[in-house]
Formats: structure tokens, sequence, C-alpha cells
């Protein structure tokens, strides 16, 4: 089958017209004429008969086999104009028109955290990432995208492997990187036992590990796992969510600082850790709204040890369930949104019938922004700006951070 590439989709495949329908083609870009066997609807080898001008040679030794990246073989130009294309696009298709007023990339060798899939196999263990649209598990030694300290680690996951892995089930390690060094947090291993928690405990001790949990359970933490966010060090549980570079987390807070200018007063709801509670808190009173108490508790002990800082109150809260009501959120001159991929579609209504006049919304998933978006406008908001974020390089992941006035 010859077929002539019209568009991305939102995973970053090519997508074409077939003489049986829409045909999705693996690393392809708009424009370019691929050739290759369509299986359910998919070629997964094309071959490139006429190719983009924004095609390039793939950097990583690993691109064909692994999953972890889907557009290396793009320029940074595309990429970048395609991730504000699909903002764009996912607005429009709401009926909402704007533009983006920059994008900021994460430099290479920068991802502080990435998750690990680990196997015993006949000949030892097997550590890596998922092959691409497989459960295959591909060692990916001189990654591009991780930095040099999680890589550093391989070691001790194989070694993890061998002590608590069996060849019927899969260990994920979520590596984060801390102020003191890196994190593991292990899942689907072994049960635990006292041979299992002695023998990983001295793995921890020989391999540097700041802190390694295993299904939840604190095996080592011989020194806090802390993270900054802005004059703030705070220790989250392990496994906490984490922005994916010290430089996309700038950027973000960075715009969220600006957009919050002059509010004497914040809500800040998902707020995880700190990311932006704390940082907000050098210029504002700040109330975080969080699902999770251990994640609240981390923040809380972070700002009671930092200096400088105005007040930080908290609220364990279920804001899916429990949105902040009208009569709550008018108490503040500014709200500040940071939801997980669904979005906060049952906030965003209570803000709606809200007298709120400033909301900046953080989002990474731009589907759901969008009908967030949408709701806010039809409530007499304005989107004012917005920023695109691109922390996952090379992935088809899109971060972007967007301030709605209300005149």
């Amino acid at each position: 089958m010859i077929v002539s590439i019209d568009r991305l989709s939102l995973i970053a495949d090519g997508v074409a017209r077939g003489p049986e329908g829409t045909v999705h083609v693996a690393m392809a870009l708009p424009g370019e004429t691929v050739e290759g066997e369509a299986v359910d609807g998919r070629i997964a080898a094309p071959r490139i008969v006429t190719p983009s001008v924004d095609r390039v040679k793939p950097p990583c030794p690993h691109y064909r086999a692994c999953g972890g990246c889907v557009l290396q073989h793009a320029s940074d130009g595309f990429v970048a104009g395609w991730k504000a294309d699909v903002v764009r696009q996912a607005l429009a298709a709401r009926g909402i028109e704007a533009g983006v007023e920059r994008v900021e990339t994460s430099p290479l060798a920068t991802r502080r955290r990435a998750t690990f899939s680990g196997r015993r196999t006949k000949k030892g263990t097997l550590v890596g990432f998922h092959a691409r649209a497989s459960d295959t598990v591909v060692e990916v030694p001189g990654c591009l995208i991780l930095r040099p300290e999680l890589m550093a680690k391989l070691p001790a996951l194989n070694e993890a492997v061998g002590l608590g892995g069996s060849r019927k089930g899969e260990i994920a390690f979520a590596l984060t990187l801390t102020d003191a060094g890196v994190e593991v947090a292990a899942k689907g291993g072994k049960a635990m036992d006292p041979a299992l928690f002695e023998a990983l405990a001295d793995l921890a001790r020989r391999h540097d590990l700041a802190r390694l949990s295993w299904d939840g359970e604190t095996v080592a933490a011989p020194r806090p796992a802390s993270q900054t966010f802005g004059k703030a060090r705070v220790t989250p549980p392990p496994g906490s969510f984490l922005q994916a570079t010290a430089e996309g987390e700038a950027a973000l807070v960075g715009a969220v600082r600006e957009m919050v200018t002059g509010a004497g007063r914040i809500a800040d709801l998902f707020a995880g850790c700190g990311t932006f509670a704390l940082p907000l808190a050098e210029a504002a009173e700040v109330h975080a709204v969080e699902g999770e108490a251990a994640m609240l508790a981390a923040l809380d002990k972070g700002w009671r040890e930092a200096q400088g800082l105005k007040r930080v109150t908290h609220e364990a809260r279920d804001l899916f369930r429990r949105p902040l009501l009208p009569d709550e959120i008018d108490r503040y001159d500014a709200v500040v949104i940071d939801p997980p991929r669904a979005g906060a579609e049952a906030q965003v209504r209570e803000i709606a019938a809200s007298k709120l006049r400033r909301l900046v919304h953080v989002s990474c998933n731009p589907v759901t922004f969008a009908r967030d978006a949408r709701a806010l406008l039809d409530a007499g908001f304005a989107l004012e700006r917005l920023v695109v974020v691109d922390q996952f390089r090379w992935s088809a992941h899109i971060e972007l951070v967007a301030s709605f006035i209300r005149h």
C-alpha cells in the first residue's frame, strides 16, 4: 500500500486515507508518501518514498525498537509547532480561537523521573522501556532523554529484579532524582519477607539510593528524598508526582507567577506537594487543596521549615466529588488549578458559577483543557494568555498553562 500522510494523530502517528479507510502510519510526517503493509489499519514499518523537509535522522540507536520516544524523526522546529497546533486545534474544536504565546522545550538529558520495567529471563534480568506498541522490554543504554544520575542506577534495578522479580510478572521501577540523589519506588515484585527486606536494604546502601520503597513499604531512606519548591524543601511520599524536568517546572511556575501577579490570596487546587503553592507563597497567602493527605503533610512541613513565606493553609479534599463551591471560591483573588488528565470539569463548573475574576489553568491534556475552557468562556471569562511547555521531548505528551480573566 502506498499512501500520503495528511496529518499526525494525537499519539503522533501519521494519518492517511487508504483504500479501505483511515490508515495510521508509525514514524511518518505530514506531506510524506510512504509504502508498507497495513495490519488492522496501521503500517508499523513504513518505507519512506517521499520524505518531508522536516524529517531528520533519529539520534538514538534504540529509536525504532524503544517506545519511549515517537518523534525523533522530526526536526525540533516541527515538534514545537505541532504541539502548539494540537492545543490550538483542541480549542478550535470547541469554537475557541487562541494564539500560543511561546513553546518552552526542555533540553536533552534533563528528564529527572522515569519508570523502567524489569523482568527475569532465562539468561538473567532485563530492565528497560517497553518496545513500541508491545509488552517486550527493550534495554536503552545511553538514553538521550534521561538525566545521567538515573541511568547510573540501572545496575541497581537489574539486581533488584534478580532479588524480587519473577519470570511471570514485571516490576515497575519509578525513578526520581531528588536533592539527595535517586529515589526508587518499585511495584509488582515478590511479597516482602525478612530476607528480601535485608537484601534490598543492602542494595540501597551499596548503590547509594536516597530512598528505596517496595510496593509502598519503605525499605531504606538514608537521606531525605527532598525536592526544592521555591524557598521550601519538601520530602514527598515515595513515588509522588513531580514535574518531569526542572526546566519544565521552572517554565510552568514562572508562567503561573506572572499570571497571578498582584493577587493577595490564592487557592491552589490539585496542589500535590506544593509545586505551585510554595513558590506562590513568597508573594501571597495560599490555600492548598489536594486529595492525598500525605502529600499535604509534606507540603505543610516544608512550609513550616522554610523562611520568608506567607501563610499557607491546606485541606484534604477530593475535588472531583467535592469541588470548592462558589462561596468558598469567592474568598480568593486568584485560583490556580493543575488537574490530572481527566481535567477539572466539576470544579470548573463551580468556578464558572462563582464571582472569581482570575483563574490560571495548568493542564497535561489539551482535549480536556479545551472542554473546561469552553465552560469558562461561556461564564464570561476571556482566555488571555497561553503557554505550551514540552517537558516530554520527542513524545506526544503536551503541557500548558493558561490565564483566564473575567472582566
